[in-house]
């Protein structure tokens, strides 16, 4: 008599993206690169895309929709099923079940979720807030814990932690919201102040953004004022670095089962038809790396040390894409980290792997395993 025997369930992969942030559109890009690259021999797959006004949607498995077409940025609204329905994830530990409610319909379950793969970009998912949700629903994801995310978010804590663990960064200054509140002028005269001290130009970031939004490069204080005010417009909280002079150098790093790797590096040449390697540059123009980067094998080996020591110290896990400027002098000086950084076809992260012999699937299948092995809570 044969006897039954059911076949064990794929793990259940949701891949969410979009956000509130002003990174959305690359988020999305993100996952429909990722969403075509995983495995669907070995997982099941749940897209789950949040609007910029924080609904989370099920969304159409459609990755040839996710992408820049003619400068068209995409958007997580136009994937969703439902223009109202919401997907909520259990915070019960015990619950990994995600339910589908639509308004006058009955809440229908779209089953468990084994592990998440969270490919938001910015503040509201890559800072720690959606990791913090995850930990409470006790269901693993791909990527850094809340600490590591928040401090990767936030480039003036980065940095203050890479300097306590003797890590190279350069000079910078920040204005915080309530001194921006308090006395604009003041403000101003401390950024004036720094740039007397480490001359012009200078660049006005967003403390908490990415993928170069927000940014100016300020040549002279006749651009101070739009600066601050374009930095402010994404967060109150502004960051100023001085000009480092030299070559930007990127370098990936990648979660092995015998701990942290990095790739080989990667060369970002000055841009032609940007002021600096900016949203555009980065995304819309597609500016090419050089991988791997002609910097020579000792100057690659240590870019590679620095990037796996980036990683350590901010407890980071899964990924880590480190940035670093190599100087006239031939000193490596990191500029920041991306926790969760980009996926997209032309983003530096996979395409320095791909260099170093991990193929787009594998590197996704890689993430996903280690999620998986990796339990939620104190670790």
């Amino acid at each position: 008599m044969s006897e039954n025997t059911q076949s064990p369930r794929k793990p259940r992969v949701a891949v969410v993206f979009g956000g509130r942030s002003s990174e959305h559109a690359i988020s999305v890009v993100t996952a429909g690169a990722v969403l075509s690259a995983i495995d669907r021999d070995k997982y099941d797959v749940l897209p789950i895309g949040i609007t910029t006004d924080g609904r989370w949607a099920l969304t159409a498995d459609a990755p040839e929709r996710m992408a820049i077409t003619d400068r068209k940025l995409p958007d997580v609204a136009e994937l969703a099923e439902s223009e109202e329905g919401g997907v909520v994830l259990s915070v019960d530990p015990a619950n990994r079940e995600v339910v589908l409610t639509e308004p006058g319909q009955v809440p229908k379950a779209l089953g468990e979720v084994d592990v998440v793969f969270p490919v938001l970009h910015g503040p509201y998912g890559e800072d720690g807030t959606l990791q913090g949700l995850l930990e409470l629903s006790g269901v693993p994801y791909v990527g850094a814990g809340v600490l590591a995310s928040a401090v990767g978010q936030d480039k003036e804590y980065m940095k203050r932690v890479f300097v306590s663990f003797g890590l190279p960064v350069g000079p910078y200054e920040v204005i915080r919201p309530r001194e921006w509140e308090q006395s604009p002028a003041a403000a101003r005269k401390k950024i004036v102040e720094f740039a007397a001290e480490h001359g012009w130009p200078l660049f006005v970031k967003p403390a908490r953004g990415g993928s170069s939004m927000g940014i100016t490069k300020v040549d002279d204080l006749s651009g101070l004022d739009g600066a601050i005010e374009e930095a402010r417009r994404h967060d109150p909280k502004i960051l100023v670095e001085s000009l480092l002079r030299g070559r930007e150098i990127e370098c990936g790093v990648l979660e092995f089962e015998d701990g942290p790797r990095a790739s080989v590096p990667a060369e970002i040449p000055p841009v032609t038809d940007h002021d600096f390697y900016d949203f555009e540059a980065k995304y819309i123009d597609s500016a090419s790396g050089i991988v791997p980067a002609p910097i020579g094998d000792e100057a690659t080996a240590e870019v590679q040390r620095l990037a796996v020591a980036a990683y350590e110290a901010v407890s980071c896990e899964g990924l880590v894409r480190a940035d670093f400027f190599l100087t006239e002098d031939g000193d490596f000086v990191i500029n920041e980290i991306n926790t969760m950084p980009g996926f997209t076809p032309i983003s530096m992260y996979p395409r320095m792997w791909q260099e170093s012999g991990v193929s787009y699937p594998e590197l996704v299948d890689r993430l996903v395993q280690a999620a998986l092995t990796r339990s939620t809570g104190l670790r």
